[in-house]
């Protein structure tokens, strides 16, 4: 999906003698009775949004019990037999009584006489709803080209929604096969994990009957039920897989482009992992209303329509690489995560981290151009703002009750896994690394692991200590500061933003350094294991004499801190370093400042020379850009003028270079620059011609129609119109948000509406986010309403103010991220006060630990702007 132990270990007593909370006993189904095979049977009635089921499981009955516990929720179970296994045996026994347990999400079901070990077969008959929360068999809806709106009913198990679709064992190390039927009404199509073995049609009812071939032995949370107005391409034939994209009907010319990036991914990750694709068919589905980016069900991934459906003509290019990044994220996941799965949710962090590095690696080979490896820096620089807090966890974690795994769907598990995963693999190389992988494949086919049977492979195929290594990233918080001093030796300590380490950071890591020197020619990096704290006298760096690159190359999860000698080398030949090593120069410049290491001169000095050298590169500038919209927080209204006048001189160079039309001297990565430096020229450097030309291309572009944009800097020139903008403005937005020629252009024109300085247009767009925006995007639409610099405050009132109607509209699981935009609320400080209060005594259902950061990162930039506000108009004055 695009969030130590098994969690079975014995837990101590209470005082008072009865089972701890995390006792097993309280989660963890009894192994009596095990799963080997499912036949559901689903139909599904989308206009009542209900739905009935019958499945049959085979079962082998492992040790005499009187009972049999499941899990179900939210189901209503009518019938229930347990027959043998040999038809001619003869013998069927009926349960004396089936009780469900919502708290515990469980059916037992308690026979007179104990059953006797052996194989049988479990039959039940059920109802259940089509919820709105977006889990388990939900309904989502779209309207069509005619106006009509069309339902549909899919789902999403994982972690543990399975059971709102059908009783079953739904725990990931129980795994079986699953065979699927849906009943659909005639004019319906119906999509499952296997592919279509047969259809017949019922005389009397008119519908179908879609039987689906079975699955290889599976985890319940990959099981996919879609039901609705959809069509799919005509398969594609990727060396004897079938390829295929279902969508809503009329939206069949979005899908060539997911074609091409899926049959990309299919081959290169069939060659990388040295085995089959795992099924016999992959459909990529769209869906309207989904919770995440996407889905990794086994021959059935959903996703939604946005990071699927694309028009490549119309689309900017960071647009088509989110596509990309997804598909071969979820298709990654066939591998990784399906064929070999974790025995309990504590490792589901090594599917979405091995999955995410999987997905760059894969796009960086569909399209070298677009350097993949250096725009994942962005990603696991927001992976290190989180784990620079206290209140960071560990990237694995023993997970009781199986909802907290919900913890674990966040940028730790995917941005700082996956980035310790590529640490990993430069420091063994990459050869030796993937040599692990297939190692870790063939042996676990089809079963359950734990994470250190990944390093146990990666161990023989390098002979490196890897779990030793791996062991001191995955099980603590945090990451290291290397500090290089002015004799060449390395030592480490945590880093924090705070200034000091927080009780969840580790004292030491084993770190895998890469370092080369800064003079003469660049030979390959030298490899090195930095082990020790800061007390333990240093390691030498390798290099022979003179200064060296530390992190070479950029792969590294830390910090690094030169002596000041070694940052004016840095500094005046920074041109000479690779883009992720420039990145890396100015994110650790920029980490010191915010944690109150290095001043804001020290960056600003570092900027003024990425302006002299001509950077062009977008994810070095981000850095930069990101620091000036921190800025623009802290400088009072009265000096304003000199932030507006710094932004220009910064960042004027980069727009008079690059211009507003594509240029036959861009590379792949200029757009991406040009939108960003357009945006905060415009925003918040005011700059009079900026805004005068957003304004101009918009009219223009609306007076042909709404065409003209050009999609890679349509995003920017929204915000910069919405900045000055009034109705007028506004009610265009919201037309092309409702009639949107692709998903790409919904999200542009829902987005921007946020942007709106206008208090009352802005609360007009709270009142969209309440109403008939889909329950996916509306907490995003808060978010940014509340991150907006003059509407924010109010915003965040009336959030407060309808605080019960959003955490009952909203899917638990997505509420966290509405709030992350009161980060930047950090002025007034009594404003800060204020949020934190009221955060803290309106806990949210699920989460926790994400709030808890989010608050830890307001007050960062709150001592920020403490520290530096009194300050900081005089240190931009000397840039503008």
């Amino acid at each position: 999906m695009s969030a130590s132990s098994d969690g079975t270990a014995d837990a101590p007593p209470t005082t008072d003698g009865t089972a701890p909370a995390d006792d097993p006993s309280t989660y963890r189904l009894p192994t009596t009775v095990v799963p080997r095979a499912y036949r559901i049977v689903l139909e599904p009635d989308l206009g009542a949004a209900t739905f009935t089921g019958d499945v049959e499981i085979d079962v082998v009955v492992e040790e005499a019990t009187s009972e049999i516990v499941l899990n179900a929720a939210e189901l209503g179970i009518h019938r229930a037999e347990l027959s043998a296994a040999d038809p001619d045996a003869g013998w069927a026994l009926q349960p004396t009584s089936i009780a469900v347990d919502e708290d515990l999400e469980r059916a037992t079901l308690t026979f007179a006489e104990p059953l006797q070990p052996g194989p049988a077969t479990l039959e039940l008959s059920f109802t259940g709803i089509l919820n709105d929360k977006l889990h388990g068999f939900y309904r989502s809806s779209f309207t069509d080209d005619d106006g009509n709106e069309r339902l549909i009913a899919t789902s999403q198990m994982e972690a543990t929604d399975a059971r709102r679709a059908f009783p079953c064992w739904d725990e990931p190390d129980r795994k079986a096969t699953f065979e699927v039927t849906l009943v659909v009404d005639d004019d319906l199509a119906a999509y499952s994990n296997g592919a279509v073995v047969d259809e017949t049609t019922d005389p009397s009812s008119g519908k179908r009957r879609v039987r689906f071939a079975p699955t290889m032995v599976m985890s319940t949370y990959l099981v996919a039920f879609v039901v609705g107005p959809l069509e799919a391409t005509e398969p594609v034939d990727v060396d004897g897989v079938p390829l295929r994209i279902v969508h809503p009907v009329g939206k069949a010319h979005l899908a060539p482009y997911a074609l091409e990036v899926g049959a990309h991914a299919l081959r290169f990750f069939t060659g990388y992992f040295g085995l089959p694709y795992p099924a016999d068919k992959l459909d990529l589905v769209a869906i309207p209303d989904f919770a995440f980016g996407a889905m990794e069900n086994l021959g059935c991934v959903t996703f939604r329509e946005s990071v699927l459906l694309v028009d490549p003509d119309q689309a900017a290019r960071v647009e088509l690489e989110r596509v990309a990044d997804v598909i071969c994220h979820e298709i990654a996941h066939m591998w990784f995560g399906d064929l070999v799965t974790m025995k309990w949710w504590n490792g589901i962090w090594l599917n979405e981290a091995f999955a995410t590095f999987m997905e760059v690696l894969a796009v960086d080979a569909f399209r070298p151009e677009w350097q993949r490896w250096v725009s994942f820096g962005v990603e696991r620089e927001a992976a290190m703002a989180v784990d620079g807090l206290h209140a960071t966890r560990p990237v694995e974690f023993h997970v009781g009750p199986p909802e907290d795994a919900q913890g674990m769907f966040d940028v730790l598990t995917y941005q700082k896994g996956g980035s310790v995963l590529r640490m990993l693999e430069q420091f063994i190389g990459p050869e030796t690394f993937r040599d692990g992988i297939r190692d870790y494949l063939r042996t676990h086919s089809h079963g359950n692991t734990e994470t250190a049977d990944l390093w146990d492979a990666l161990e023989r195929s390098s002979g490196a200590p890897v779990r030793t290594i791996m062991d001191t990233w995955i099980y603590q918080g945090g990451y290291p500061l290397v500090r290089v001093d002015d004799d060449g030796n390395l030592t480490q300590s945590p880093f924090s933003y705070r200034g000091e380490p927080g009780g969840a950071i580790g004292s030491d890591w084993q770190v895998p350094v890469l370092v080369r020197p800064l003079a003469g020619d660049e030979p390959a990096p030298a490899p090195l294991l930095l082990t020790g704290s800061a007390g333990s006298g240093g390691t030498p760096v390798p290099t022979g004499t003179g200064p060296a690159l530390v992190n070479a190359g950029g792969s590294g999860f830390y910090r690094v801190a030169y002596p000041s000698t070694t940052v004016g080398l840095l500094a005046a030949g920074i041109g000479d370093l690779a883009p992720l090593e420039r990145y890396n120069l100015v994110s650790d410049t920029w980490a010191a400042t915010l944690s109150g290491q290095a001043s804001v001169d020290d960056l600003l000095r570092l900027a003024q020379a990425l302006v002299r050298s001509g950077e062009g590169d977008p994810s070095v500038w981000s850095v930069v850009l990101g620091a000036l919209g921190l800025f623009s927080r802290v400088v009072p209204d009265d000096e304003r003028s000199v932030l507006e006048a710094a932004v220009r001189s910064l960042v004027g160079p980069v727009v008079d270079r690059l211009g507003w039309e594509p240029s036959p001297d861009d590379t792949e990565r200029t757009p991406t620059l040009r939108s960003s430096a357009l945006r905060t020229l415009g925003v918040l450097g005011a700059d009079p011609g900026v805004r005068e030309e957003a304004a101009r291309r918009f009219a223009a572009a609306e007076a042909d129609g709404g065409a003209g944009l050009h999609p890679d800097i349509a995003g920017a020139v929204l915000d910069i119109v919405a900045t000055t903008g009034g109705t007028a403005a506004f009610d265009a937005f919201l037309a092309h948000y409702r009639a949107p020629a692709n998903p790409q252009e919904e999200n542009r024109y829902l987005y921007a509406l946020a942007s709106f300085d206008d208090p009352q247009l802005a609360n007009r767009t709270f009142d969209l986010a309440l109403g008939e925006v889909r329950s996916q995007n509306a907490p995003f639409v808060l978010q940014l309403l509340v991150a907006n610099r003059i509407t924010g405050p109010a915003a965040w009132s009336r959030v407060t103010g309808e605080w019960d109607v959003l955490v009952e509209r909203f899917p638990a699981n997505i509420l966290p991220r509405m709030l992350d935009g009161v980060r930047g609320m950090c002025r007034p400080a009594a404003l800060a006060d204020e949020v934190t209060a009221f955060i803290c005594s309106h806990p949210l259902p699920a989460g926790g630990k994400t709030v808890e950061q989010i608050l830890e990162r307001l007050s960062v930039n709150v001592a920020f702007a403490d520290r530096e506000g009194p300050g900081l108009a005089g240190a931009l004055a000397t840039v503008g």
